[in-house]
């Protein structure tokens, strides 16, 4: 490989419009696809979104390439292996259902290949909905390249860092962090650590913003300037490499003679970015109550109902409970939303065993679910009337406004726990109607 340099460089900032070089002056300047580019290169333009999105929405990059993105041999249809974009396969029961962690592979598995589907709803067709996996993998990316035509990819680590070589730049992400790959960025990844697991949210429908924050006001959640974007970096290198490519549900493959890393410089707005989860700002109740989970929104993909995502990426941080008189975990509640959690490190704090880092949980539209009983025991005993410290714990939720229907194999799957209802099996009637 002959690349650029060896070194992550990041821009900040969330959806602003940059402009980065590895060579100095291969932007063109005023001009996006002047007649002659610098250094011989090819403009081109990745959009994101429709040309006529209005400006505040408006996704697109110009890219300048050594070689155009249309240079390779035609696709043909692989094997899918454990990857599934259609969820009307199986019925969708109402059961709150729990996984254990994915194993590691036994046999050599790069990122791609590690993929798991677990849940999901809605199509790459109808370009709404998403694909909820797991991945774990065992060697990095070598001389292949990969891009999902069918959404955005929101990956989240658990285990290991993933470094992340794009057409745009390097991101480099580990555990606590996130990283958003936009739909056709073409990528490789490499494994620091040699082995690495976690979760990827497929986006299918609009592209994932940060949230309006109302009466909360300019300051608190995510802050826009803690989003990083990669400087330009390229590889000029030829071979005998392959281009992989998730198009229409199916994986593709094809021949290419070169790195497709190859863009020396860029402009716009349509990049990867990175997202260092210790960095949000936590907001709660210093009176009483317990504040909806909105208000630890990250990350929104708005639907055509205003008020109404089509996915919601939530997370659960270290922070501190304060409110008196008030019973601190989360409720016992019924959603008309549909959840999908993970933990990435500690304990949940509605959840004293079961919930390992690495496993997940699914409560569907209406199902009902909280803390376990002796979650619930201890909270309702304790002193409210000192604050108490949530710590060394980091979770998250996707959530959709549809329901999300596990797959085949997620039911099946050896590591889904049997009992996990028996969290709910052992509370104690405290009923009297003769007292208050």
């Amino acid at each position: 490989m002959k690349p650029s340099n060896d070194n992550a460089g990041y821009l900040s900032g969330f959806g602003n419009e940059f402009a980065t070089e590895a060579l100095p002056g291969a932007l063109p300047a005023h001009q996006n696809s002047p007649q002659r580019a610098p250094y011989g290169l090819y403009p081109e333009q990745l959009s994101g979104t429709a040309f006529t999105a209005p400006r505040a929405h408006n996704r697109r990059s110009w890219l300048y390439r050594i070689r155009p993105a249309a240079m390779h041999q035609p696709f043909r249809q692989i094997d899918n292996r454990r990857i599934v974009s259609r969820f009307d396969q199986v019925a969708a029961p109402p059961n709150q259902l729990r996984w254990d962690p994915l194993p590691m592979p036994d046999l050599p598995t790069d990122f791609i290949e590690g993929w798991v589907t677990m849940a999901g709803n809605g199509s790459p067709d109808s370009m709404t909905g998403c694909a909820i996996h797991l991945y774990a993998a065992n060697r990095p990316m070598e001389g292949r390249y990969f891009y999902n035509a069918d959404g955005e990819l929101l990956v989240v680590p658990q285990q290991g860092r993933l470094r992340i070589a794009s057409e745009l730049g390097v991101v480099e992400i580990g555990p606590q962090e996130i990283a958003v790959i936009p739909r056709g960025i073409r990528f490789a990844v490499d494994l620091p650590d040699g082995t690495a697991r976690g979760y990827i949210c497929e986006n299918f429908g609009a592209l994932l913003r940060l949230p309006d924050m109302g009466p909360i006001g300019s300051n608190g959640l995510a802050n826009p300037r803690d989003f990083l974007t990669p400087v330009a970096r390229y590889e000029d290198v030829e071979g005998d490499f392959e281009l992989v490519a998730k198009f229409g549900g199916n994986l593709w493959s094809a021949g290419i003679k070169h790195s497709p890393l190859d863009v020396v410089a860029w402009h716009g707005n349509y990049a990867p970015y990175k997202y260092d989860l210790r960095h949000f700002n936590t907001i709660g109740s210093i009176s009483y109550d317990h504040p909806d989970p909105s208000i630890f929104l990250v990350l929104q993909a708005p639907s055509d109902t205003p008020g109404v995502d089509t996915l919601d990426f939530v997370i659960f941080p270290p922070r501190w409970l304060a409110a008196e008189d008030t019973f601190r975990p989360p409720w016992f509640h019924r959603n008309v939303a549909s959840e999908f959690m993970g933990l990435i490190e500690g304990q949940y704090d509605a959840k004293s065993a079961g919930f390992r880092p690495g496993g997940a949980s699914l409560h569907n539209c209406m199902s009902g679910h909280g803390p376990d009983a002796p979650t619930f025991d201890k909270a309702s005993g304790i002193d409210t009337s000192v604050p108490q410290k949530v710590n060394a714990t980091m979770a998250f939720m996707f959530e959709t406004r549809n329901v999300i229907c596990p797959t085949a194999h997620a039911l099946s799957s050896p590591q889904l726990q049997p009992d996990y209802f028996q969290c709910w099996q052992g509370f104690t009637k405290h009923f009297n109607e003769n007292q208050a």
